[in-house]
């Protein structure tokens, strides 16, 4: 039980850290908000406007994330005994709901401005301080897509998608107003940020259906279920089957349930130290901390065959 404990330790240590990140996003949000307001005012451009919207819901997105990490870093309790892990899904989806909303607050001021064309003011300077403003944004987005995929943090992982998407959003609107202002297409300005605005649809609803399936318990992914399917075959040459597999992700944390049914002469202790093996080895085999329930049962007993399809 001792590395058990530990491992438990250590969950909680790696997600009270991530909160950290959580604190540099908040800032890069603040500071893309300021130099993108001001490359806005500056031109003039419902592209550059567009771009400075998303910012604001990059700071929304980075608060909520904020909220929801410390919630996570929990540790466990009477009311909540398999851990808070999940509410990093709740900062996710909202972060994915908030990036619909700025679509749509993009286009609406898109064609507002297709069906009113302005001029653009002091092109170089606001499109200098738009590529500062994405500069700053490249950079977070890939120390927390780093730090995401490593500790598995969906949170951190949606904020550094949500940043990404605003860096390639950055980029299509300064290629589009600077091309609009050097050659006179008013029209390119507007039509570059409804083009955005479709991408930014597009990664929201893929954070959303994400989250989702979180929230839904959904199974681990094919190749992570391969893994476990190769332990299983491992004990399966010591005269030991399988079944009832099941399996779910809660953000960092992955749970692994199994019946395992053993020949009946086994003792207790020679059945539970099997067990014992078997859950050290999907923990290896996953190579993340995870939670894995055995229930062993006596082979020829018929009795053991009715719960095959349980919970299915």
């Amino acid at each position: 039980m001792p590395h058990k404990q530990a491992e438990h330790n250590d969950l909680m240590q790696n997600r009270a850290s991530l909160t950290r990140f959580a604190w540099l996003s908040i800032a890069a949000a603040l500071a893309t908000i300021t130099l993108k307001t001001g490359a806005y005012l500056l031109t003039d451009s419902v592209g550059l406007l567009s771009d400075a919207i998303e910012s604001f819901v990059n700071l929304a997105g980075a608060i909520m994330a904020l909220i929801m990490l410390t919630i996570a870093a929990r540790p466990a309790d009477e009311i909540h005994v398999y851990g808070h892990s999940k509410a990093e899904y709740f900062a996710s989806v909202t972060e994915g709901l908030l990036i619909l909303g700025a679509a749509i607050g993009i286009i609406s001021a898109a064609v507002n401005r297709l069906l009113h064309p302005r001029g653009l003011e002091q092109l170089g300077l606001g499109l200098v301080v738009s590529i500062a403003a994405s500069a700053v944004n490249f950079i977070v987005a890939r120390i927390l897509l780093r730090e995401g995929r490593n500790r598995r943090s969906i949170s951190l992982e949606a904020d550094a998608h949500h940043l990404t998407t605003d860096v390639w959003t950055s980029l299509g609107v300064i290629s589009g107003v600077a091309i609009a202002g050097f050659t006179g297409w008013r029209f390119l300005d507007p039509l570059v940020a409804i083009v955005v605005a479709l991408n930014i649809i597009w990664t929201g609803v893929q954070l959303v259906n994400r989250s989702v399936a979180g929230l839904m318990d959904a199974a681990l992914p094919d190749f992570e279920q391969k893994l476990i399917q190769e332990v299983i075959g491992k004990y399966s040459g010591k005269g030991v089957t399988f079944h009832a597999l099941r399996t779910r992700q809660a953000a960092a944390r992955q749970f692994v349930s199994v019946h395992m049914l053993v020949p009946g002469e086994w003792t207790v202790h020679d059945a539970h130290h099997v067990a014992e093996d078997f859950e050290s080895d999907i923990r290896k085999a996953l190579g993340s901390v995870v939670t894995v329930f055995t229930h062993i049962e006596p082979v020829e007993d018929e009795l053991s065959m009715e719960d095959i399809f349980l919970d299915r």
